[in-house]
């Protein structure tokens, strides 16, 4: 969550109870601050020349170039409050008072957009992110307002898996919790993508491996950029599939393509995960998120009363099946990171990335 999120939140709904009207240019920068600081530049198509209004709106948006969405922010703030008369203050030191920290989650117009934010560690999943994102998909699902969620990566990655850093430090007599512990957070995990009711969307902004990759069978849809690359290298690391995989991916790829992932390790492109069912479509880089946007931005105007009953009926039938395999799956890894083998795989991972640096 960006810094001044707390602050923004109380200038939202201070605009709304303003009684004097500031003016049309007034207005306009608001409106092109406000969609700076929740979507970021703009990413939009111009509007013709005949759409006055929405073209307005674009150039307001269009004219902050590449400011973050924490300046932003701030900038809304102290306009509104300005215009307001009250005193929020912006001078403060940034503080994260969102209720994610590994996380950068938003809801717009119908949208409800999971970010995955540890760009540094290439948005590798620990302990915290798995609770979150459970946490981020029930609010999801509860919130009446959302017609669709998005799931994408900040930085160049959109996931490298689980974080290593999870399997280390542990003492000997500790490794049975924490595989214990490691297999409830992740069967409850998966479980949230198999009975989540809404449409879920994938962006794939960049390289995916492992476990990021496992539950994208249990998307919607999946949109990637052609820079991405998908890979689920269990046996380097002496571990097994989960994510459902051992039951969706034969069941879209077949069972050779399946095992080529699955078993030896095979690091795929975007179109080659096209190809095999894995990803709905494919875009250019250079135009990646303007087109995919787009296509969310008009999905989101569905009815989603419709949206979730056809999805409940297509998918409804395999839930349990789902559900027997997402147990079945973490109960092998457990045994799994407990085994030797294991050990030495990880070990010999880190060895490896060490002798690099």
């Amino acid at each position: 969550m960006g810094a001044y999120d707390a602050d923004f939140d109380k200038a939202k709904s201070r605009l709304n109870t303003l009684q004097n009207d500031p003016g049309n240019d007034v207005k306009l920068k608001i409106y092109g601050l406000f969609k700076q600081a929740t979507v970021g530049k703009c990413n939009t198509k111009k509007p013709g020349m005949i759409d006055f209004v929405g073209k307005a709106k674009w150039d307001a948006w269009n004219s902050l170039g590449d400011i973050t969405q924490d300046e932003a922010k701030q900038q809304y703030i102290a306009l509104v409050e300005e215009l307001a008369g009250s005193e929020v203050s912006v001078e403060a030191t940034p503080v994260s008072t969102g209720k994610y920290t590994t996380l950068d989650v938003t809801n717009e117009a119908g949208v409800f957009t999971i970010k995955l934010n540890r760009p540094s560690k290439k948005n590798a999943i620990n302990f915290e992110m798995y609770d979150e994102w459970v946490t981020a998909l029930k609010e999801a699902a509860d919130d009446k307002s959302v017609v669709v969620t998005v799931v994408t990566g900040a930085g160049d990655f959109y996931c490298s898996g689980n974080d290593l850093g999870n399997f280390m430090n542990i003492p000997p007599d500790g490794i049975k919790a924490m595989a214990d512990k490691g297999g409830e957070i992740l069967e409850r995990f998966v479980a949230g993508f198999i009975d989540f009711p809404k449409p879920l969307i994938g962006v794939i902004n960049g390289p995916a491996i492992g476990v990021s990759v496992t539950v994208l069978g249990l998307f919607d849809v999946v949109y990637a950029t052609d820079k991405a690359t998908f890979q689920t290298p269990f046996s380097n690391l002496g571990q097994s599939p989960e994510g459902c995989s051992s039951y969706t991916f034969p069941r879209m790829m077949g069972a050779a393509k399946a095992s080529e992932l699955l078993l030896f390790n095979k690091k795929i492109t975007a179109q080659e995960a096209f190809d095999r069912n894995l990803v709905t479509e494919v875009f250019p880089d250079h135009d990646f998120q303007r087109s995919v946007q787009s296509r969310i931005q008009q999905y989101a105007k569905l009815p989603k009363m419709s949206l979730q009953k056809s999805k409940f009926l297509s998918r409804e039938a395999e839930r349990e099946v789902l559900h027997q395999v997402n147990k079945r799956e973490c109960e092998v890894l457990v045994e799994r990171w407990q085994s030797e083998e294991c050990f030495q795989a990880i070990m010999n991972f880190f060895s490896k990335t060490d002798s690099k640096l």
